[in-house]
């Protein structure tokens, strides 16, 4: 009786160790799949934005289609938009790039076609050029066509840091708190980074704050890494269970010629 307890309590225990061993193999193929899938979504969204990038600009969204702007039809697209700036209203957001640690320089553009404010991203300045007066010479005024790239709002702040609209301490982007910050309204759901200008330097060689055309595009994508990697994980799975049944299989054959002598003996 006790014997076949044992039995009983092993048999039971391989049950649940192939269980978990198909429910694992199982788990592991899935998310490899999962992060094929993602991958093949990544190549396709890189694919569309370089497409968005490098077409010839066109209008930005006007008020009317603000509603339906979004990430995934919208995001980098290269668009152009005329208007006047409203220089005393420009916002310095902390920034990090090439040059080195600054300030993006943000400046409300009012449009000529109808009126509404667009946030211009006009580039980067270093903190020596932050205050609007050591750079007031590079200024457009009047009438000013500006393209660049389609950016969506960053709302709430940076890694860690939240925007201080009260202090005018600005660590991302935020169309919204901005534009209530400066006492714009009608403001475009959206920004714009500006792209370089045909003539990036003054006539003493000295650059021209701010210097746009800074915007870095990088999307990661590790999912090929990690698709091995839960594939690597499913095949150890089946190299385990392999590995487990021919011990098994050996104990077995080993058990069989002692059983046996034992019933002769008996």
């Amino acid at each position: 009786m006790a014997q076949q307890a044992v039995r009983r309590r092993s048999t039971a225990a391989r049950v649940a160790l192939a269980v978990c061993a198909v429910l694992a193999f199982a788990g592991f193929v899935a998310l490899g799949t999962w992060q094929v899938e993602r991958r093949a979504w990544k190549l396709d969204l890189i694919a569309r934005v370089d497409q968005r990038v490098h077409a010839p600009a066109t209008a930005a969204p006007g008020r009317t289609e603000w509603p339906t702007v979004n990430a995934a039809n919208d995001e980098y697209r290269h668009v152009r938009l005329a208007g006047t700036f409203l220089h005393d209203k420009e916002t310095l957001v902390q920034a990090s790039t090439k040059l080195g640690a600054g300030f993006w320089v943000l400046t409300p553009l009012r449009s000529s076609a109808d009126g509404s404010v667009v946030l211009v991203n006009r580039g980067f300045v270093p903190p020596e050029a932050q205050k609007r007066e050591a750079r007031t010479a590079t200024e457009p005024q009047g009438e000013t066509t500006v393209a660049g790239l389609l950016r969506l709002t960053e709302p709430k702040g940076g890694f860690l840091r939240k925007n201080d609209p009260a202090g005018d301490r600005w660590f991302s982007r935020d169309v919204q708190a901005i534009a209530a910050a400066r006492g714009l309204s009608d403001v475009a759901p959206y920004f714009v980074d500006a792209e370089a200008a045909q003539a990036p330097s003054t006539a003493a060689d000295t650059p021209a704050w701010p210097a746009a055309g800074l915007t870095v595009i990088s999307f990661p994508n590790s999912h090929l890494v990690y698709a091995l990697t839960w594939y690597g994980l499913a095949l150890m799975v089946l190299i385990a269970a392999w590995f487990v049944r021919r011990s098994e299989n050996a104990a077995h054959a080993d058990a069989r010629p002692a059983d046996q002598d034992a019933r002769r003996d008996g």
